[in-house]
């Protein structure tokens, strides 16, 4: 600090007009290069830094602007789509329910559909089993009556006569003529 005091004090004792000396102190001169340096960087670079800055700030301001603009858009995207969102889902939940429900109704009417077919091959069942059984009943009666027939045959053709065979054709002929008499 003491060096630039110095400076300035020496500079006051410059000789005046007409001499020109060397000034071999080196801080004092670096010193007043610098100053002069600097104020012509601040006079001339002064507009061109200003300018640079005011363009700087402008950008920066737009880039602000565009920033928010984007943020809005974007929120007004966001709101639009929790609004598709909170739709969608209650679609679904109808979607679901409608199907819990139609597939309650299919189950019910399976299940109506089964128990239908059930009774009806219960039904058939049962009546193929009276079927079987009545012919099986016909068959066996139809076998008695021709062992009984065959038995009474043997039975009659061991205990006729001839006499006796005469008599039992007229008698039957009578039936039969009295029969055509009623006609």
């Amino acid at each position: 600090m003491k060096n630039v005091t110095h400076s300035f004090v020496f500079l006051a004792h410059w000789p005046s007009a007409g001499s020109f000396g060397l000034n071999t102190d080196i801080l004092a001169t670096n010193l007043i290069n610098l100053t002069v340096v600097v104020g012509v960087l601040i006079f001339f670079g002064k507009g061109v830094l200003k300018d640079l800055l005011d363009n700087r700030k402008q950008r920066i301001l737009s880039t602000i602007r565009n920033s928010e603009e984007l943020r809005r858009g974007t929120i007004e995207q966001l709101e639009k789509a929790r609004i598709r969102l909170q739709k969608v889902e209650l679609e679904a939940d109808e979607y679901r329910m409608n199907g819990y429900s139609e597939i309650e109704r299919e189950k019910a009417n399976l299940i109506n559909a089964t128990s239908i077919s059930l009774e009806q091959l219960e039904k058939s069942k049962n009546e193929t089993l009276y079927f079987e059984k009545q012919r099986a009943m016909n068959q066996v009666r139809q076998r008695v009556f021709q062992q009984a027939v065959q038995g009474a045959l043997g039975t009659l053709n061991s205990c006729l006569n001839t006499e006796l065979h005469f008599r039992t054709i007229r008698a039957n002929i009578g039936i039969l003529g009295s029969l055509e008499w009623k006609r």
